[in-house]
């Protein structure tokens, strides 16, 4: 059991402007629920007891959202970082949160639903400095593990590399004396000189489940789509989650949204809460965020109606 998880939601999300020129990325809503607690739903799954969160851009909205200084019970401590530090100087910046325990680290911006319980097992098990989660989603494949789960090489280039990092870690304490204070660095150049020093680097690889990396309009609008498809018959999307996470999260319509009787959603439109939709729209693949509003007649295909933002008439791929 972990009980501290740094949740890394400082980036810029530059990939999917305008989506997020005004939500910081861990906070774009998935059917409504934020990005973000997707992650948080699944720390809580394995026992982790509370959350450091590094933010950046658009900081004072996760300000917002973790007012209360808790998410579900367990408590959240957001550190900001003016300047970007990157993975390793995030984890750096965010040690006095962190505490001298060994802890997770998972990226904000990804969805997944793997069982952590195994990345875990084997940490402990092997006495591993460092363990990461891996994939083989062939996007990257800069990582080289041998058959007994220790890597040999990470490399963006690496012609050696069979499998991809999850973007989900665990790591002992030992590796903030290894990083630089106040500098912008990776974890990977801290990871590959602990490695050489003899630093006992595993890897486990998480074949079940869905993993989403999040990265672009069409991978979001995607997402959609396949967690709907996902739901249905006797396979519920996420299941890990559990009921308890967001009441209705991926209903096609939000139980406080208004949408006239004579409106029509088709595909994997969703609007969602306080939002409103006029008479006779017709909605194809369109995402309606909560609180915006699409006025009667509108004709929208694949399109993203921000929350706060209006849409009319007729219009396809457009972000609104």
């Amino acid at each position: 059991m972990m009980l501290t998880a740094f949740v890394l939601g400082a980036g810029l999300g530059t990939r999917l402007r305008p989506l997020t020129d005004t939500l910081p990325k861990p906070l774009v809503p998935i059917f409504g629920k934020p990005l973000i607690t997707f992650a948080l739903d699944h720390l809580r799954g394995i026992g982790v007891e509370s959350f450091v969160i590094n933010t950046h851009h658009l900081a004072r909205r996760l300000d917002d959202f973790f007012a209360a200084g808790n998410y579900l019970g367990s408590p959240v401590r957001l550190i900001h970082e003016p300047v970007l530090l990157e993975t390793g100087g995030g984890m750096k910046n965010a040690e006095a949160l962190i505490g001298a325990e060994p802890f997770i680290v998972y990226s904000g911006d990804i969805l997944t639903d793997f069982d952590l319980q195994p990345l875990l097992d084997a940490h402990f098990r092997a006495g591993n400095d460092v363990t990461l989660a891996l994939r083989a989603t062939q996007l990257a494949a800069g990582v080289a593990m041998r058959d007994d789960g220790r890597i040999v090489s990470i490399s963006k280039t690496n012609a050696a590399g069979n499998y991809d990092f999850a973007n989900v870690s665990v790591w002992n304490p030992e590796i903030f004396a290894r990083i630089p204070a106040a500098t912008k660095i990776s974890f990977i150049p801290v990871v590959l000189e602990w490695l050489r020093a003899g630093g006992k680097i595993g890897g486990v690889v998480l074949a079940d489940g869905r993993w989403f990396n999040i990265g672009s309009r069409n991978e979001y609008l995607a997402v959609h789509r396949e967690l709907l498809d996902a739901g249905t018959g006797d396979a519920p999307a996420f299941p890990r989650y559990g009921a308890s996470t967001a009441v209705g999260w991926r209903e096609r319509v939000d139980p406080a949204a208004q949408v006239h009787p004579s409106a029509r959603l088709r595909g994997c439109s969703f609007v969602g809460a306080g939002a409103t939709v006029g008479a006779d729209a017709v909605l194809a693949d369109t995402l309606v965020w909560p609180g915006a509003e699409v006025r009667a007649g509108s004709r929208l295909k694949n399109c993203i109606v921000r929350s706060g933002q209006v849409a009319s008439g007729a219009a396809t791929e457009r972000d609104f």
